[in-house]
């Protein structure tokens, strides 16, 4: 039997706080006594928001926390390649479309059409697709990416979730309302998802999907806000005849007033708190791991 593989994957664009502690230790520890891998990727796709210097961050921060892992690290925008063979496939299924309303478009056709300040939203709170992308002809479809204007390329989830058929997923951690074991994926809930926009060549859903395959994760441990998120990559894998991993939702650290926290939090970021002559192992008692 292989051994299980574990990863962390942040983001550049900002530097590490307490809750990234959390989760890159958590998830080293498990492959450490599970008798695992521990890789470390980088998702730098946002190339208007990720930075060298927050790179040279996680590095330098993991090393302090004491977090070793494999090299070389995957940096997701040295293979963008292999977001476009997703996307092609994809497209191959007649599972894609652009759309090519602006946010402000959207935010207006949401409100043309919402009843009695109604319309219906995702797990994270956002207002589903309203447009209708999905039905212009191939003709106009081809005639609006000749003249170069801006489009998003969105999943069409009845397509997809009508291929794919009824989805799980097995969650050895839990959600926010306790959910845990065999969990039914319910990825209709988000909409038709965009998977990638003309300036940006992929999404978090098909990016994370994509390198979990190539890397070989079979253990993905990651924080509670993106459980309901599981859903679309779940389908994204059923789709793609991608190997599905087993999950872990933990709990996500939070500030004093209960928000989850985030990378402009100063009072909990690991370089602030270095530099007040905080050690690693208080670090970990302040997380709440031995």
């Amino acid at each position: 039997m292989l051994p299980p593989v574990f990863r962390f994957a942040p983001s550049p664009n900002g530097f590490l706080h307490l809750g990234h502690a959390y989760s890159a230790l958590l998830n080293s520890e498990l492959a450490r006594r599970g008798g695992g891998r521990f890789l470390l990727r980088v998702e730098d796709i946002d190339a208007t928001r990720c930075r060298a210097e927050f790179e040279a961050a996680i590095y330098e921060d993991l090393g302090w926390l004491g977090v070793a892992w494999e090299t070389p690290v995957r940096r997701q925008s040295d293979h963008l390649a292999d977001y476009r063979g997703a996307l092609d496939r994809l497209a191959a299924l007649g599972l894609l479309y652009p759309s090519f309303e602006s946010r402000a478009q959207i935010v207006a056709l949401v409100k043309a059409r919402e009843t009695d300040g109604y319309w219906p939203r995702d797990p994270d709170g956002a207002p589903l697709y309203p447009g209708t992308a999905k039905s212009l002809s191939v003709v106009e479809r081809e005639r609006r990416l000749r003249s170069g204007a801006p489009y998003a390329l969105r999943l069409d989830m009845d397509a997809a979730c009508g291929l794919a058929g009824d989805l799980t997923w097995t969650e050895r951690g839990s959600g926010p309302g306790g959910e845990t074991g065999e969990i039914v994926a319910r990825p209709k809930a988000w909409g038709d998802v965009i998977l990638a926009r003309k300036d940006t060549p992929t999404s978090y859903h098909l990016s994370v999907v994509i390198d979990d395959a190539l890397q070989g994760v079979t253990e993905v441990v990651r924080g509670q806000d993106l459980f309901r998120s599981t859903a679309v990559h779940r389908l994204l894998q059923a789709v793609l005849g991608l190997p599905q991993p087993v999950y872990r939702h933990h709990d996500l650290i939070r500030d004093g007033a209960g928000k989850k926290l985030s990378k402009s939090s100063e009072a909990t970021g690991l370089r602030e708190l270095r530099a007040r002559g905080i050690t690693a192992e208080e670090i970990r008692r302040l997380i709440g791991l031995p």
